[in-house]
């Protein structure tokens, strides 16, 4: 398909959830405009007139190309990760960032469940809440036995399962590689030991290749990543 219709993509270089939405736009040789948000101190103009829940990422879709910061009231305002990947796969069907087979569309959608569910559990508990590293490597687990013998998420071709789990298993790594989180320190360490043993040889495998994507390249920059996870106040430990 061959775009008519202007994409602003507001969001922050740090966020894995505005990361997904920026490998999308890679993958579907997207035309659009970045616009940086500040998520501590989210400018007036883009809640009022972009995301009034306010979270990142959002886009606008179509209407006048303009500044980003005066948002035409002609365009389509969309939120949440989820929401802008499946639009964007409905919008560049040749991008195939959905397969047309019903049953690896299906397959896609269960592997994001996982991701959203029990694995971001696990991640959120472990990194942020003190939780043991019990649940993560569960949610790894599960995680890892929806993946095939090879290749992706559903199979050889990339899609939006790929790209909803990519970032987070990125930010993984590099945090425990770091030992960056509230869990006890040296504890980050060990866990990585986990993840890097046979048993997780295939979510390892899965792992390098996502990391080898020129759209996973081109939205994740890992001395940033450093510094802001570095001085970020959830992941201070007492």
């Amino acid at each position: 398909m061959v775009q008519t219709e202007q994409i602003t993509f507001y969001s922050h270089i740090y966020s894995p959830y505005g990361q997904r939405v920026h490998i999308a736009l890679e993958e579907a040789n997207a035309a659009y405009t970045f616009h940086s948000i500040d998520w501590r101190n989210k400018p007036a103009f883009y809640t009022k007139e972009v995301n009034p829940v306010g979270k990142i990422p959002a886009i606008t879709y179509g209407g006048p190309k303009v500044d980003p910061e005066q948002p035409s009231p002609e365009s389509t305002k969309l939120r949440e990760s989820g929401v802008i990947l499946e639009f964007l796969a409905d919008l560049f069907p040749d991008s195939g960032l959905l397969p047309k087979d019903p049953v690896l569309r299906a397959k896609a959608r269960l592997f994001i469940t996982v991701v959203d569910g029990q694995f971001f559990e696990g991640f959120k508990g472990y990194f942020f809440i003190r939780e043991p590293a019990t649940k993560l490597i569960d949610g790894l687990d599960a995680l890892q036995k929806q993946l095939p013998a090879t290749g992706f998420a559903v199979g050889e071709r990339w899609t939006i399962a790929d790209i909803t789990i990519a970032p987070f298993l990125a930010c993984i790594f590099l945090l425990l590689e770091n030992d960056l989180g509230v869990y006890p320190a040296g504890d980050g360490r060990k866990t990585l030991e986990i993840l890097r043993g046979e048993k997780f040889a295939r979510l390892s495998k899965y792992y390098e290749d996502l990391k080898a994507r020129p759209s996973f390249k081109a939205a994740w920059d890992e001395g940033i990543q450093i510094t802001f996870w570095q001085s970020h106040p959830l992941l201070k430990r007492e």
